[in-house]
């Protein structure tokens, strides 16, 4: 009996003895396995900030968080950026642009008028930071400046009321002020800018405001072609342009009659099968008596599917 005493002791002693090594013996396998998931670990950051870096270009072009100044100021314009315009809202509904950007008045237009009344809402055009929110008397009046991880920067001038804060942080869609008539403005309107590095980019070039959405998911500035670029953009989707943007129910009326005959803010409707003026008119947000005034008819005419009526 003692010696098998003897002989568990011994066992016991050799055992414990053992295990500092057994741990040794795993930190040796462990350790090439910690190297690998390191390196591991380093490739995935460098992904990730590779990933960021794309996404949001914005942290290489400009050198500082200026909330004192609306245009920021940056060394160098690149030669050429590609701004990604997906998930994107348009800043207002409204389909109808009062001024195009460019000369205008002896002086430089750097933005897109479109026409909004007092209290409508206005969103922002795509997720960021709110860099500037004050009020300019003689220019922009009550205005935002919105810095995006695109790279862009855009204003929202001439608001009634601003419903955000500096250094806020805002998504796509979102409220950020109401339409106004504040600073240098002649009638309420929205002046919406596109910026980039402090230089203003013709918005048509991105925006499509008479069909509600941009015009690609994504516009590369090139300073070679970029002037031959806005002057195309602002015929086909400027205020006068020939790009009506009407929605699909509606028709492309460049061949329906001489462009000189529709007023700017002009809009028309293609009656379908079944629509009598009341229900046209309730639709489109207008009177019976609107529509028969704008073409010339009378209370017992008879509506064609296809035909084109005038709304306002």
């Amino acid at each position: 009996m003692i010696q098998q005493l003897k002989k568990i002791a011994l066992l016991t002693v050799a055992a414990v003895c053992s295990l500092p090594m057994m741990g040794q013996d795993l930190l040796a396998r462990q350790a090439p396995i910690d190297r690998k998931m390191k390196v591991v670990d380093s490739v995935a950051l460098h992904r990730l900030i590779e990933i960021e870096s794309y996404e949001s270009p914005s942290a290489d072009l400009y050198d500082d968080w200026d909330n004192m100044h609306a245009h920021s100021r940056v060394a160098q314009m690149p030669d050429t950026f590609r701004i990604s315009l997906k998930n994107f809202c348009m800043p207002t509904t409204s389909r109808v642009l009062t001024s195009n950007f460019g000369a205008r008045w002896g002086r430089q237009h750097k933005g897109l008028d479109i026409k909004v009344y007092i209290g409508d809402t206005i969103r922002a055009a795509f997720a960021g930071k709110v860099r500037v929110v004050r009020y300019e008397g003689k220019g922009y009046g009550k205005y935002i400046v919105i810095r995006h991880d695109n790279g862009l920067e855009t204003y929202y001038a001439h608001l009634s009321k601003q419903l955000v804060v500096e250094d806020q942080e805002v998504r796509a869609g979102e409220a950020i002020g109401l339409g106004g008539n504040t600073g240098r403005s002649t009638g309420s309107h929205l002046h919406f800018e596109t910026r980039l590095c402090g230089m203003a980019l013709n918005p048509a070039l991105m925006f499509d405001f008479r069909n509600q959405d941009v015009v690609d998911d994504y516009y590369t500035f090139r300073k070679s072609t970029y002037q031959r670029e806005s002057q195309a953009a602002t015929r086909l989707r400027g205020a006068n342009g020939m790009n009506f943007g009407f929605d699909k129910d509606e028709v492309e009326l460049a061949t329906a009659a001489p462009a000189a005959s529709y007023a700017q803010e002009a809009r028309f409707h293609k009656v379908k099968k079944g629509e009598t003026l009341y229900s046209i008119a309730r639709h489109r947000g207008t009177t019976v008596d609107a529509i028969m005034k704008l073409n010339h008819l009378k209370k017992n005419a008879k509506l064609k599917a296809g035909q084109i009526l005038k709304f306002n």
